[in-house]
């Protein structure tokens, strides 16, 4: 779900090329979730091998991420650690959702209806601890760092993001990586470079929202936008306060100035909400002020070729020579890499 303020946040379209040597941290569940509801068969089903094991979340690392260390970018994937209470509480209403939903695509699916199938079985999604295991594998046999946040992997990076010369930006589609304060947020950057609309194919492009450019442009600083986050609602509070949206909260905000005031303007609409409804705005505005992260190194390793094809090929009747010829590539980069690295000795 995440965080939707997309209405009042300026932000702008930027090249791959603009992104050549920049290391960027990418969180990972985030895009895990988009690989495995964009890579998809027409029905809606995913992609997956002989046993029936999913694997369009292997195939969007490799392929995608290939395509962008091939443009010079230099990936760092953060995982997701134990999650705050308050997100476990809105993980057990989405697992309602997904009961629904599976429900609705069975129905679909004895009717035919591929459309639908498609709509509800996007509603499914589900990462597995062995999913979860193999993707960390498949990245570090890539070469691409692998980190383990101890909570959230968008708070840990859009705080590495924040502390650290050398990351240039954090990768996300939600919003809540501003929230956690990141200087520098890209979106769109693992999607696919077109989508198919009614009109037909359009082109996909990344977009760079940068943190003092909002403040500057809604004229307001990091603890009013959080508040604006939970008046709107977050994965700690996914409903929000009925009745308020995205330019309704701003002015709010931007009227009674301080967090106490701002939610003491609102009460009565907070207690009038469903009580399994309701939250405790202090404590979600405390997880996002303060999360726990950890500053963590991290170093980009060497293709392991025999690990890559052995999940890939061996494990998910991946095609080896499509394997091959992206390995292909991955070696030219790295080589590219270690020229550039002796030219500084000269």
């Amino acid at each position: 779900m995440g965080l939707n303020i997309s209405e009042i946040i300026p932000r702008r379209e930027i090249e791959i090329s603009d992104l050549k040597g920049k290391i960027v941290c990418v969180d990972a569940f985030n895009t895990l979730y988009q690989f495995l509801s964009s890579i998809r068969q027409p029905d809606g089903t995913p992609l997956m091998d002989r046993k029936k094991h999913v694997t369009s979340h292997l195939s969007g690392i490799f392929y995608r991420n290939t395509n962008l260390l091939s443009e010079g970018i230099k990936l760092v994937y953060v995982f997701d650690g134990i999650p705050p209470e308050q997100k476990i509480r809105t993980s057990r209403r989405r697992k309602e959702s997904r009961d629904v939903a599976e429900e609705k695509y069975e129905t679909a699916k004895s009717e035919e209806n591929i459309e639908s199938m498609r709509r509800y079985s996007s509603q499914l999604l589900r990462l597995n601890d062995e999913m979860i295991t193999e993707s960390k594998e498949l990245l570090e046999a890539m070469g691409i760092p692998v980190i383990q946040a101890p909570s959230e992997g968008e708070a840990e990076a859009a705080y590495l993001a924040r502390i650290k010369k050398e990351v240039y930006a954090s990768v996300s589609q939600d919003y809540d990586s501003l929230l956690f304060g990141a200087p520098k947020l890209i979106r769109n950057l693992t999607l696919a470079r077109k989508r198919k609309t009614i009109s037909g194919w359009v082109e996909i492009k990344p977009e760079m929202i940068e943190l003092d450019k909002v403040l500057n442009a809604l004229e307001i600083n990091l603890n009013q936008l959080i508040c604006i986050g939970i008046l709107v609602g977050t994965d700690y509070n996914p409903r929000g306060i009925p009745g308020i949206g995205q330019k309704k909260a701003l002015q709010i905000v931007k009227k009674y100035r301080q967090p106490v005031l701002i939610f003491k303007s609102v009460e009565e609409q907070m207690m009038s909400m469903p009580e399994d409804e309701r939250f405790d705005w202090k404590e979600i505005f405390e997880l996002f002020h303060k999360p726990n992260v950890i500053n963590e190194k991290f170093k980009f390793g060497k293709i392991d070729e025999k690990k890559i094809k052995k999940i890939l090929v061996d494990e998910h009747d991946f095609s080896l020579e499509r394997v091959e010829k992206q390995l292909e590539k991955l070696h030219e980069i790295q080589e590219e890499m270690k020229q550039k690295n002796l030219g500084k000795w000269f």
